[in-house]
């Protein structure tokens, strides 16, 4: 009997048994149809092996996990496409699983824990859906560029261990933000790095001589932005020579703690690392690098780990001239990487003749950590970067932070670190991992003990600043902000995020002023960055550059709410009608439920100046006022004791005007509860001026949110009583009758 590893698909179809009680041949017929018409050609087509059925299902082997997962979306789509061709005849569904295991082979037959894993994650995918085991999504998650949307970790009976399950969305859902901060964080770019490694790696014996291969002697005298009146430097990823990937972050570390370093120097002029990847990638030579950037000098270096060891060879050079200006190697132990790199930061400083204030130097001879071990759980936290929706990355990320706390309890940068992740999962609405009001309350925490740790951290300030912006503390948000740019004057994001606040607390001048020095300071920016530079542009009435920008950020965020809706307005506000209810309809065909109440809620922090023009752009792109354009009549309206009664220790049976069920009770007290199929809250409720207003805590920024209940007179939901509309959705309910 072989035993051998595989991907192994199973599917089955959905309601199977039902069906057949219906109409047992039709059932069966529809079955050996999919499997010889659809299932078949497609696995053959994918490289797989039809192993056999298994009453209603299907058991495939591939030798490619990457083949397994094409062939089960190609499958899903060919099935959506027979249902949507199909007029008045029910069409079977499968639910598909996919795992990368360990296998038995017996004659044309496979059997083991690899196929029992497939089995057990199939029954997790919905209908029409594909579910993939965690080590199917490590082998596929750079490979099929669609989105995986974490199910957590699951425990099976019969198996010993936990299984990490994935969902598969065959295409990318749509971004909606909730609540909606822009704030934009520092993503690593792990393929330059790996490029530029393994270009370091090959001619490491060689490039440090004073005039290295890589240059053309001849300067070209062109840079595509005019040179800044500082010394200006661009840090190139440094190369991981160890020969082992798990050395990377450490490689990476060291990379971003320098530019971090540097951009503390007001006398200095640093490019963000996202644009000195992006430019590394894109050019030959170092001149060319420089070019793009408009720098003068460029460091570069490689680190080689070797047990305790650790060997850093670094140099400073002139690009147009390729001449190097300072070089070291440092042959070291690992306990001595902050010495090195405080030597590294004071020799290029000491090169480029640059004085440092009092303040600065304080900054730069902080040392983060006493504990080398935190700090590489920092690193590791640091390397993993983020990836929209994907709670496992998450988890790992605060878990690095968490070891590095633990391990040294005063380690500032991992609270900030805290806080940024924190952020982004309130900003985001994430609530699979945090409630708002919890990742909210955890991000001030963590942000206030690393500023009491460290008041300089500029991390931690752009977190509060982001905060307390959004609670209505403009001020203390602009303070904020700018101990952030005290602290870290290069720091482009830190940049853009002051220039958002400026725009909206009446300093529009200087808003612009601020963005564009901080597209300066990054000018190949990520796309999330691109579009903050656009709303702030936005924001301080410049139109015409805001559009390109958002623009630009459309085509990697294609379904991001922000990006259409900002676009829309933009559209609006410059006399293109055409074009801002172009991008009107796209908002709604992503987000039906859009509307003026909504954003008006959402944005309650603005200035009422900034809200009322945003909001009249929106209108006149063709948002409607209400979910799903509805219009409610005052004769139909319910108020006064009749509303009273509504909520009177009654239960509400209805549906969203999107289709999903629910159910809601109101207490006589002011209590409420809420349950759908994927929600179940608790909450209050009041009526105020004849509306009856809700509040969710950890939902909606923690608002009261106060909506209208009317008389249902729609024809398309006459089962339903009442309509009950709100900024946040569209409900047609009864009252739940009470057993006599």
């Amino acid at each position: 009997m072989e035993r051998r590893l595989a991907a192994i698909l199973v599917a089955d179809v959905v309601g199977y048994s039902r069906l057949s009680e219906i109409d047992e041949e039709r059932t069966r017929a529809q079955f050996r149809s999919d499997t010889y018409n659809i299932w078949v050609p497609t696995i053959e087509a994918n490289n797989g092996r039809f192993v056999k059925t298994l009453g209603d299902g299907l058991l495939v082997e591939f030798h490619s996990v990457v083949d397994a997962l094409r062939c089960a979306i190609d499958v899903q789509r060919q099935k959506r496409e027979q249902r949507d061709a199909s007029v008045g005849s029910a069409q079977l569904q499968f639910r598909i699983g996919i795992n990368l295991g360990d296998i038995l082979v017996e004659d044309d037959d496979v059997h083991g824990e690899g196929v029992n894993i497939a089995d057990r994650i199939e029954a997790l995918s919905v209908p029409g859906g594909i579910a993939i085991s965690g080590s199917t999504y490590d082998q596929v998650r750079s490979k099929i560029h669609v989105e995986y949307e974490s199910m957590g970790s699951r425990k099976f009976k019969g198996l010993s261990e936990h299984i990490r399950v994935y969902r598969v969305l065959a295409e990318a859902p749509p971004l909606r933000r909730f609540p909606i901060v822009s704030f934009v964080w520092r993503r690593r770019v792990p393929v330059a790095i790996t490029v530029i490694g393994g270009l370091i790696a090959v001619i490491s014996l060689t490039w440090w001589h004073a005039q290295s291969t890589l240059f053309n002697p001849q300067p070209t005298g062109q840079y595509a932005y005019p040179l800044p009146d500082k010394p200006s430097v661009a840090v190139l990823p440094f190369a991981n020579v160890s020969g082992e990937t798990t050395r990377d972050h450490l490689a990476e570390g060291l990379t971003d703690d320098l530019i971090t370093e540097l951009s503390k120097v007001s006398g200095l002029f640093v490019v963000a690392q996202h644009s000195v990847s992006n430019a590394r990638e894109k050019s030959g030579t170092i001149q060319e690098v420089a070019s793009a950037l408009g720098v003068r000098y460029v460091l570069e270096g490689t680190l080689q780990r070797d047990g305790t060891r650790l060997r850093i060879n670094a140099k400073l050079i002139e690009a147009m001239t390729g001449l190097s200006i300072w070089a070291e190697k440092y042959d070291r132990q690992y306990a001595d990487l902050f010495t090195v790199q405080d030597d590294v930061i004071g020799r290029i400083i000491s090169a480029l003749s640059v004085k440092l204030s009092k303040g600065e130097q304080q900054q730069l001879s902080r040392m983060p950590t006493d504990s080398l071990e935190a700090y590489d759980y920092y690193m590791r936290a640091q390397h993993e970067g983020f990836i929209y929706g994907d709670v496992d990355t998450y988890r790992r990320t605060l878990s690095f932070y968490q070891k590095a706390i633990e391990l040294d309890p005063r380690f500032a940068n991992a609270y900030a670190g805290i806080a940024r992740v924190a952020v982004d999962v309130w900003r985001n609405d994430y609530n699979f991992m945090w409630s708002a009001a919890v990742a909210r309350k955890i991000a001030y925490d963590a942000a206030g003990q690393a500023l009491k740790l460290d008041p300089g951290n500029s991390r931690a300030h752009t977190v509060l600043a982001l905060l307390q912006w959004v609670d209505g503390h403009s001020g203390e948000a602009l303070a904020s902000a700018n101990n952030t740019i005290a602290a870290q004057p290069n720091d482009a994001e830190a940049l853009a995020n002051l220039a958002l606040i400026q725009a909206h607390t009446g300093s529009a001048e200087k808003a612009v002023s601020t963005i564009e020095m901080a597209l300066r300071l990054d000018p190949s920016p990520a796309p999330g960055f691109k579009l903050l530079a656009g709303i702030v542009f936005y924001t301080a009435r410049k139109e015409s550059d805001a559009i390109p920008l958002i623009e630009a950020a459309l085509k990697s965020l294609p379904k991001t709410e922000p990006a259409r809706e900002y676009l829309a307005a933009a559209y609006a506000n410059i006399g293109d009608k055409t074009r801002a209810r172009e991008e009107a309809t796209r908002l709604l065909w992503l987000f039906p439920e859009s509307n003026l109440s909504y954003y008006r809620y959402l944005y309650d922090y603005w200035p009422t100046e900034d809200l009322d023009h945003h909001l009249t752009a929106l209108k006149s792109a063709g948002i409607p006022d209400w979910p799903f354009g509805f219009e409610g009549h005052d004769r139909d309206r319910i108020t006064g004791v009749d509303l009273r009664a509504l909520i009177d220790n009654q239960t509400w049976v209805g549906r969203h005007r999107n289709g999903s069920e629910f159910l809601q009770y109101f207490s006589s007290d002011g209590k409420t509860a809420y349950r759908s199929a994927n929600t179940s809250i608790t909450g209050t409720a009041e009526i105020n001026d004849d509306r009856l207003c809700e509040k969710f805590e950890g939902y909606f920024l923690d608002r009261l949110v106060c909506g209208t209940v009317y008389r249902n007179v729609n024809t398309g939901m006459a089962n339903f009583a009442y309509v009950h509309i709100t900024p946040r959705s569209l409900q047609y309910f009864s009252l739940e009758e009470k057993a006599r």
